[in-house]
């Protein structure tokens, strides 16, 4: 889609700020983000040429994960960055530079809005949405008040038709601790779940944006955790994994 921008303007009256501050002057050490946390779509582009049914499903945004994640802030008091923005528009978990970063497809399906994105269309999003998200996060990290980050997503129980088993995954890199103190205190306290360790992705720098350059760059104890989404459809269903997920960040500060 050509746009056609003579200056980098995307973001209009009525659109969005590009990222939303939950719980601001938490006192937790824990500071959490959620990348894929909305579905909003600058009026400039349309509706990307998709359907409301595609935009709510995975390939729109991760499901529960917002609300989770706000959970999460209320209970432990922690500071919260959420983008309100759809991961169609800009993916904010990958660098601005990967192809996927505005896929031209998803899970299959196509996006007519991102195909043969111009070098203008593209500048404004990563401009508009993706640095001042990242701004602001590194803003708030550099505040240095905070040990460990966390990133909340969920993910498809079938991809690529293929099937996903875990219940819960821990992603990490090269602080291995954390996640795996996550995991045992998950297995400890809920043994019929099932785990995933860098399932169902792993991170690199070709694909992931914040382990690599928020965390690993401050040294910050961190993980990203991935729920299946079937488990938060529903209001219950995410009050229960934010619970699960609450105690075995609250064990973990505490030293358990």
């Amino acid at each position: 889609m050509k746009q056609g921008y003579d200056t980098l303007r995307l973001l209009g009256q009525g659109d969005p700020d590009p990222f939303e501050v939950i719980n601001p002057d938490g006192s937790s050490s824990v500071f959490l983000v959620c990348e894929h946390a909305g579905q909003a779509i600058p009026a400039a582009l349309g509706n990307l040429g998709i359907s409301l049914e595609v935009l709510d499903d995975h390939v729109g945004w991760d499901i529960g994960a917002a609300e989770v994640a706000r959970l999460l802030a209320r209970r432990l008091d922690a500071v919260a960055v959420f983008q309100p923005y759809s991961r169609l528009v800009i993916d904010c978990n990958r660098p601005p530079e990967a192809y996927d970063a505005i896929p031209a497809t998803s899970d299959g399906i196509r996006i007519p809005g991102n195909q043969e994105v111009d070098i203008a269309d593209r500048a404004a999003r990563v401009a508009e949405i993706f640095e001042p998200f990242h701004t602001e996060i590194s803003r708030r990290l550099e505040e240095g008040r905070h040990t460990v980050a966390i990133s909340v997503h969920s993910f498809t129980p079938r991809m690529n038709n293929v099937w996903r088993p875990w219940d819960i995954g821990f992603l990490f890199r090269r602080d291995t601790d954390t996640s795996a103190r996550l995991r045992d205190s998950v297995t400890r306290r809920y043994p019929r779940l099932i785990v995933g360790m860098n399932e169902p992705y792993q991170v690199n720098d070709s694909t992931d944006w914040f382990v690599p350059r928020h965390c690993e760059t401050r040294g910050l104890n961190n993980s990203l955790i991935e729920i299946r989404n079937d488990h938060l459809r529903t209001p219950d269903g995410q009050k229960r994994w934010a619970d699960i997920v609450a105690s075995s960040i609250e064990d973990y500060l505490d030293g358990n």
